[in-house]
C-alpha cells in the first residue's frame, strides 16, 4: 500500500554522493544544460497529473499546441518559454505572456467537464510553474551533486519567474525554499489519477506521439528516464512500476553522466537554449508567432 503523503514521496531521491566542491553558488541559468531535457516527459506528466491541469489538456480544443498531435512544436514552444523565463528581458517575457494568453483563452471547462478549470486560473498556473522549477532543481542536482540547504536557497531565488511569466502574482510564490516544500506537499494532494488519465499518460510515457523508428532506437532509455524522474507518489498514481534496482541504475547513470558532462564545453551544453533565445527574439522582431 502507498505510504502517507510526505515530502520524500512527492520528490525524487537525490543521492548524497561526493562531488567536487562547487566553485560558486548555482543559479537557475546553470540548469539550462541540454541534459535538462532528460526529465522533460516526466515533468510534463507531473504537470498533467493535477486534476485541473489534466482536464484542461485532455479537453483542450487548441489542436495546434497538442502534445500528442504536434510533439516537436510543443517541445519548441516549451523550450522557448523556459529560455525566456530564465534568460529573457522584461520585454521578452511580456511578449511570451501575451502569446501564451492567446492560446489559454480557449482553454476552459464546459458544463459537461468532470473538473472545472480555466487556463487563466492562477492556482493551476502556480502548480505548473512549481513542477517546472522542480525539474530544474532535480536535474541540476543529479548532474552536479546534492546541494546544501544554503545552496538550495540561493538556487531557488528568482524561480518565481516560471509563474510570473504567466499570470501568477509574485506574492503567490513561496518566499523561501522551505516554504516551497510546504506548498508542494499540499499541492500534490490534488494528484489523483483515474483510468482515463492513466491511459492518456501511458501514451506520453511510452512516447507514442513520436515516429516508431525513434521509439525503436530511444524508447527504452527515454521511458526509463521518464519513470526515474517521477516521484514515488506520481508513479503510484500513474501505475508505473519502479524497483530499488531501477533506482540504483538511475542514480548510477547520472553519476556517470555528471562526470562526463564536466568535460563537455559549456558553450556546447548551453547552445540549444541560447539558440532558442535568438529564435524568440527574431520572431518578436519579425512579428511572427511565438507559440
Amino acid at each position: 500500500m502507498p505510504g502517507a503523503l510526505t515530502l520524500d514521496r512527492v520528490r525524487i531521491h537525490i543521492p548524497d554522493t561526493h562531488r567536487s566542491p562547487r566553485k560558486k553558488p548555482a543559479r537557475l541559468a546553470d540548469a539550462l544544460d541540454f541534459w535538462m531535457f532528460a526529465g522533460a516527459a516526466a515533468n510534463v506528466a507531473m504537470q498533467f497529473a493535477h486534476q485541473g491541469v489534466a482536464a484542461g489538456v485532455m479537453e483542450s480544443k487548441v489542436e495546434s499546441g497538442a502534445l500528442m498531435v504536434h510533439p516537436w512544436k510543443r517541445l519548441r514552444t516549451t523550450s522557448a518559454y523556459l529560455a525566456v523565463a530564465v534568460l529573457g528581458t522584461d520585454a521578452d517575457k511580456k511578449a511570451m505572456r501575451e502569446a501564451v494568453n492567446v492560446a489559454h483563452r480557449q482553454v476552459r471547462s464546459t458544463p459537461e467537464s468532470k473538473v472545472k478549470y480555466n487556463a487563466f486560473d492562477r492556482n493551476l498556473q502556480m502548480y505548473v510553474a512549481a513542477a517546472i522549477y522542480i525539474g530544474f532543481e532535480d536535474t541540476h542536482q543529479l548532474l552536479c551533486g546534492k546541494m546544501t540547504d544554503e545552496e538550495l536557497e540561493q538556487f531557488y531565488q528568482g524561480a518565481d519567474t516560471f509563474g510570473t511569466t504567466l499570470q501568477v502574482h509574485p506574492d503567490m510564490w513561496p518566499k523561501t525554499r522551505a516554504d516551497f516544500d510546504r506548498y508542494w506537499l499540499q499541492a500534490c494532494r490534488q494528484v489523483v489519477c483515474d483510468d482515463e488519465f492513466r491511459a492518456y499518460i501511458d501514451d506520453l510515457v511510452h512516447l507514442r506521439m513520436i515516429h516508431w523508428s525513434l521509439r525503436l532506437v530511444f524508447g527504452g532509455l527515454l521511458e526509463f528516464l521518464t519513470s526515474g524522474f517521477l516521484p514515488p507518489h506520481f508513479r503510484e498514481q500513474m501505475g508505473i512500476e519502479w524497483s530499488p534496482s531501477d533506482q540504483r541504475r538511475f542514480e548510477n547513470l547520472f553519476l556517470f553522466v555528471g562526470f562526463v558532462n564536466r568535460f563537455i564545453p559549456r558553450f556546447i551544453r548551453f547552445a540549444g537554449t541560447h539558440s532558442m533565445m535568438r529564435d524568440v527574439r527574431r520572431r518578436i522582431t519579425e512579428q511572427r508567432p511565438l507559440i
